[in-house]
Formats: structure tokens, C-alpha cells, sequence
């Protein structure tokens, strides 16, 4: 039986080429771990050359875009740059916001602490934005939109705990590791909770969308990747109650 691919297409064309990769995968080299299975290996092996223009986490799960001209690169990249680029992630999180939308504009300070976490510093970091909007609370639990105006490292999970909400599964920021399970939010839940299999066990943030100006039709493109499985289905769960 052929081995799955760690990423689909959602997009490909002379200029660019946009994949939605699965939770786990390094889209490039990483400092602490340079043996680890990296995205842009496999692409490049796939199509050849390319050129990176952002990064997600490693856990996070979603959209990315290469380049694959040199001339398509330098445009997108002052787009990102110049933030042209719109960004939408969904994460589900633990806790109920008393706010619909929320404006975090703390300034961040990237491999700020000793787990080289981005922290919030008023002194020394950088000016930094992100917009979030609830999008539904079910149980303990919310699904929140991050949109970041800025790029900094791990923004979005840092702008949260700032705000006193932790990314589920997130070791690094929010230091809770438990899984998401249907009995944590179905009261009627008639299953042997020692067997239940997890809905969502990794970091639970996609990257949604992106929209840009294409290189080369200089028209507004908009990129969506669906939700990973695992998510999805939590989702579903969720608005079912």
C-alpha cells in the first residue's frame, strides 16, 4: 500500500504553488532537530525548485505557498513584507472569551524567554498585531479566527496567552498536553471513557486561507485549505451540541 503524502495541492500554476500539510511536518529546517522530515524536501523532489515565502509551525497544520520563479518570489515576498497578505488561521482553545472580536497588540519579543518562547515585552519588542474574532464556544471550549496584521514567530499562540487563552495540546504555551475528547463536551456521552480514542491530540491551529495579488495577473487571489480531519471533525462535533 502506497505511504499517504504528508500534504495535498490547493493550488498550482507556472508562478506558484500552495499545498495544505499536515500537523508534524517542519516546512523548513529547524536549529534544534536538522534531522527531522522537512515540507520543502518534499516538494522539491515533487516539482523541483522552489522558493519559501512563509513558515507555519511545525504542529500547525494548513496552507503554504512557494514560489516558483525567482520573479514570483520577490513579488510575493514584498507583498508579505508590505502586509498585503491576509491570513486567517482557526484554533480551538481552551476557555470562553467575554469578547466577539479582540484586537492584540502587545509587542513581542521573539526567543524571548529560556524555552525560546516569543514573549511579551514592552521595551524590547517589536510592534506587533493580530486580530481575533469568536467564532463559537462549545463546553469549556472556543473556536477562535486569528488573523495576524504582523509576522512575528508563533504570534498567534503568543498573542493568546496574553490574553489568558492556551491553543489545545500546546506544551510550549499554554503547558497542557491533554486531548480533545467527544465526553469532554457531550454530557450524554455513553462510551467507556478509558477507551475513548482522542478527536484532536496535536496542536489544534490550521492555517485557513491567504489571499495575495497574483504575480503575474496582478489580480486578488484567495487560497483556502480545509481543515485537517482531525479538526474537522472536532468542529462538527461541536456544532452538532
Amino acid at each position: 500500500m502506497p505511504k499517504l503524502k504528508p500534504y495535498f495541492i490547493v493550488y498550482s500554476d507556472d508562478s506558484l504553488l500552495a499545498v495544505n500539510k499536515a500537523s508534524g511536518l517542519l516546512v523548513a529546517q529547524d536549529r534544534y532537530d536538522v534531522d527531522a522530515p522537512r515540507l520543502d524536501l518534499i516538494l522539491n523532489k515533487d516539482f523541483g525548485k522552489l522558493w519559501a515565502l512563509h513558515r507555519i509551525d511545525k504542529d500547525t497544520s494548513g496552507l503554504v505557498i512557494y514560489a516558483r520563479t525567482s520573479e514570483a518570489h520577490r513579488n510575493i515576498s514584498l507583498q508579505f513584507q508590505n502586509r498585503v497578505v491576509k491570513k486567517k488561521y482557526l484554533a480551538l482553545v481552551y476557555g470562553r472569551p467575554l469578547w466577539n472580536e479582540k484586537k492584540a497588540d502587545a509587542p513581542l519579543l521573539v526567543d524571548g524567554d529560556a524555552r525560546h518562547r516569543t514573549i511579551v515585552h514592552k521595551q524590547q519588542g517589536k510592534k506587533s498585531l493580530t486580530e481575533f474574532v469568536l467564532k463559537g464556544s462549545c463546553a469549556s471550549f472556543s473556536w477562535i479566527e486569528a488573523r495576524p496584521i504582523t509576522g512575528r514567530t508563533h504570534q498567534i499562540r503568543a498573542h493568546l496567552r496574553d490574553l489568558g487563552f492556551s491553543i489545545l495540546c500546546d506544551p510550549l504555551y499554554g503547558g497542557n498536553q491533554r486531548p480533545f475528547y467527544l465526553s469532554d463536551i457531550k454530557r450524554s456521552y455513553k462510551g467507556d471513557r478509558f477507551e475513548e480514542q482522542p478527536l484532536v491530540s496535536r496542536l489544534a491551529l490550521h492555517a485557513l486561507s491567504l489571499e495575495l495579488i497574483h504575480p503575474e495577473t496582478n489580480e486578488s487571489l484567495f487560497l483556502e485549505a480545509p481543515l485537517a480531519k482531525d479538526m474537522d471533525i472536532a468542529r462538527k462535533q461541536c456544532e452538532k451540541l
